[in-house]
């Protein structure tokens, strides 16, 4: 069962006593999630040094404790309360069903979870998979997708190299996680049906003590303000002032935008955000109002 929490005002967390003990942190020990989120909890401003690939960090300068784990481990040692929070695939969390709560969607490791079959065999649509033999490491949400759509085939479990399997006569067919799908082509498979997408989550034990969840709100405040400026810049721009009007109702910015006066008389320089997803269309309605010098500059943390 999964649990869906919405965010809270995070808590200010400061200057922890010695007293207090660490909030354990769940991360996948290896591959492209784990480095997204070691670099996430590095951009949150915590200092840590995983020394020959240990299993465990503590940080230096924030009260989080690192458990480097199996992926497919992660929800049930969260679960248990062993770990109080991780950081792991929304597939695992899906395909696992532990008791866990999902505090935060971190947008990284988005992937999807697809059917595949050879590139020589046709398809036409759901009917081409009945009575079909797919390999798989996720038996269960492909079997809650044949449920759903009424479809009779068999599912073979197996832990790894899914791919291969149509290859060496163990399926005719996979269902597996696909990034870019260029696996799959290098195994002369095409993806025929996407059957779930996924993401890098945020979860958490549902009864967290209070001590735990003080330092938990304060992990999510950082990691929000991490996240939000990520789908924004910060730009500069010079405007006549009598296209002023113009500018700034393209540029409302978090409030409003900052409006200066430039040294040359009937100038100014005017300052704001702009969200990742408007920001050509902006830029061209700016030039467009006569905004010249248009300077635009990455956003490292963003408070609300």
């Amino acid at each position: 069962m999964q649990t869906t929490l919405h965010p809270t005002p995070a808590r200010v967390f400061m200057n922890p006593t010695p007293m207090t003990p660490p909030l354990r942190l769940a991360l996948q020990k290896s591959g492209r999630l784990s480095e997204a989120s070691v670099r996430l909890i590095e951009a949150c401003g915590i200092r840590f040094s995983r020394a020959n690939h240990r299993l465990r960090a503590l940080t230096d300068n924030f009260p989080l404790e690192l458990l480097y784990l199996r992926d497919d481990d992660i929800p049930g040692y969260v679960a248990d309360g062993v770990a109080d929070a991780g950081i792991v695939g929304e597939n695992v969390v899906a395909e696992k069903r532990k008791p866990v709560a999902t505090l935060e969607r971190l947008g990284f490791a988005r992937c999807r979870l697809s059917i595949a079959l050879p590139r020589s065999d046709a398809y036409e649509g759901l009917g081409d998979l009945h009575g079909r033999h797919i390999a798989t490491s996720y038996p269960n949400l492909l079997s809650d997708f044949l449920a759903e759509h009424d479809i009779e085939a068999s599912i073979h479990e197996i832990s790894g190299s899914v791919e291969i399997a149509p290859s060496i006569g163990l399926a005719d067919a996979v269902c597996d996680l696909v990034s870019s799908g260029s696996t799959l082509l290098s195994n002369g498979l095409k993806e025929v049906e996407t059957i779930f997408r996924s993401e890098a989550l945020l979860i958490a034990h549902p009864g967290l003590a209070p001590d735990r969840t003080a330092i938990l709100d304060a992990l999510r405040f950082r990691i929000r303000s991490v996240l939000q400026a990520q789908s924004f810049k910060y730009i500069l721009l010079n405007a006549p002032n009598d296209a002023l009007d113009r500018v700034t109702e393209i540029l409302p910015g978090m409030k409003s935008p900052t409006v200066m006066p430039l040294a040359e008389e009937g100038w100014s320089s005017v300052h704001s955000v702009v969200n990742e997803n408007d920001f050509w269309e902006v830029i061209e309605s700016l030039r467009a109002a006569g905004a010249q010098g248009i300077l635009v500059v990455p956003i490292e943390k963003m408070i609300l």
